[in-house]
């Protein structure tokens, strides 16, 4: 089947209207996916949501949208990403831990304003192309503004928490004075403060980049402005034995001890935790961002995320950076758990489709400090979701909706992206502005920034010359 909307230029007119009543096949709500629903999308906010019958009578005047063989959802939310990393993404491969001395801290170090604002604006469209309608970015170590980063999601149209790095020392040395830190994140704060896309937020890199009394400064201001206060921590060996050699303490620990820990800190990684921090991290009310993919590619362990959702530690899903396809990260999650924890626990189903969809959208809504605006269909919240084909034959015959979204869906199945009720892609392309061109650009200037960079790799790239070489010799078989 296909959409039975009139198009033009391959994207549907009636799908672009200020004021919409939607009656898709499926809709996933907070409690499940349902059929037989109807949404009314007004003033870039979902107006009223229920049984199809009775929202169409409550609206006479508006004309329904029948979506047929489509499934209506709220847009994934990424816990954690880094919008200025996406030009740098491939070197990352087969490297060992702590990528970010080596390639990320060196890359961005070159990027410009012209630079940043493009990588970013790459990165918001990969992310908007992966079903994600809100990133949580970490923070820049760019000496360009983030204003960049602010302009490219504006033009893409994705919500972001946008980070602000506060560090105050490098190597454990002083590096900036904390009255002007603190001076910069005042100003960014307000700078954003009634952004209708862009939410503000501050970060501390790693809490060994900052003086006991900044981590508090920083938390603290968060705390007070109703902001998230981000930073990554316990995610490699190296960097917990540092802070043990520089504090006597783990990072967790650490944060615990100078009053940095709360419902508004936002925890990247966690994946190497002790029963006791893991009693902090519960007891405090901060939200940690499980980020498997990050884990599978460059971690030292995977984060514990069942325990901690049954422990009730608020919890969502971030990509890091590595991949922005909010299905195949869904399918990463559960598979790091059952791997690492459900094998050897007899543990089967390691919380069910349910709980992945639930974290990958309202509960990383949650963890980024928007839980009361986006991640649900429901009324009052900003109208960012998604319709996903499921008339295809991956999804069929269909028994589970909520299983077989986790590790059957894929990306290619988003049709239509919206961000405050306007479609925002279609088919994976733009709509208002030029992505070939972008890509185009983007591409040339990757080129320039990494060769300028001084990026240590470990490993070089995959061999290209002769494939044969990496197979055993194949053995003649007679009778």
């Amino acid at each position: 089947m296909h959409l039975s909307i009139p198009t033009k230029n391959g994207a549907p007119d009636s799908l672009r209207a200020p004021e919409m009543l939607l009656l898709p096949e499926w809709l996933l709500l907070p409690d499940g996916p349902v059929r037989e629903h109807a949404v009314v999308v007004s003033g870039g906010k979902f107006h009223a949501v229920g049984p199809a019958a009775e929202v169409a009578a409550a609206h006479p005047g508006l004309h329904a949208r029948r979506l047929p063989g489509r499934l209506m959802m709220p847009g994934f939310v990424d816990a954690h990403h880094h919008l200025t990393q996406s030009f740098g993404k491939a070197l990352a491969f087969g490297e060992p831990s702590e990528i970010y001395r080596r390639i990320w801290v060196p890359m961005e170090h070159c990027l410009d304003e012209r630079m940043l604002a493009l990588s970013s604006k790459l990165a918001a469209w990969e992310a908007l192309r992966g079903g994600f309608t809100t990133v949580c970015d970490a923070g820049t170590r760019s000496p360009g503004s983030v204003s960049a980063i602010a302009a490219a999601c504006h033009e893409v149209g994705l919500r972001c928490v946008l980070g602000l790095i506060c560090n105050d020392l490098a190597d454990g040395q002083p590096q900036r004075p904390r009255d002007a830190v603190m001076a910069a994140a005042d100003a960014h704060l307000a700078r954003w403060a009634s952004d209708a896309l862009v939410r503000p937020s501050l970060a501390i890199s790693v809490p060994e980049a900052a003086a006991d009394g900044t981590l508090h400064a920083v938390a603290a201001l968060c705390r007070e402005a109703g902001a998230m206060f981000q930073t990554h921590i316990n995610e490699h060996l190296a960097s917990v034995e540092r802070s043990l050699v520089q504090r006597r303490l783990r990072p967790l620990e650490l944060l615990a001890q100078v009053g940095a820990l709360g419902p508004q800190t936002l925890l990247a990684h966690a994946s190497l935790v002790t029963p006791g921090e893991l009693n902090l991290l519960r007891d405090s009310g901060a939200a940690v961002s499980y980020n498997p993919v990050a884990s599978q590619w460059k971690g030292n362990a995977v984060a514990p995320a069942l325990q901690m959702s049954a422990l009730g530690i608020r919890l969502g899903l971030g990509t890091d950076g590595t991949r922005s396809d909010a299905f195949r990260l869904m399918d990463a999650a559960e598979a790091a758990q059952r791997l690492s924890y459900g094998l050897a626990a007899g543990d089967s189903s390691c919380g069910g489709g349910a709980l992945w969809l639930a974290l990958a959208t309202a509960g990383s809504a949650q963890a980024a400090g928007l839980g009361e605006r986006v991640g649900r269909i429901a009324p009052g919240h900003y109208a960012d979701f998604l319709l996903v084909d499921l008339d295809v034959p991956e999804m069929l015959p269909s028994w589970d909706l909520s299983w077989e979204l986790v590790r059957l869906a894929n990306r290619s199945q988003i049709e239509a992206v919206f961000v405050a009720g306007d479609l925002r892609l279609w088919q994976g392309w733009p709509l208002d502005w030029d992505g070939a061109a972008l890509m185009a650009e983007a591409a040339e200037a990757a080129r320039a920034v990494v060769a300028q960079a001084p990026i240590q790799k470990i490993h070089g790239a995959s061999p290209a010359a002769d494939w044969a070489t990496l197979l055993p010799a194949a053995q003649e078989v007679r009778p």
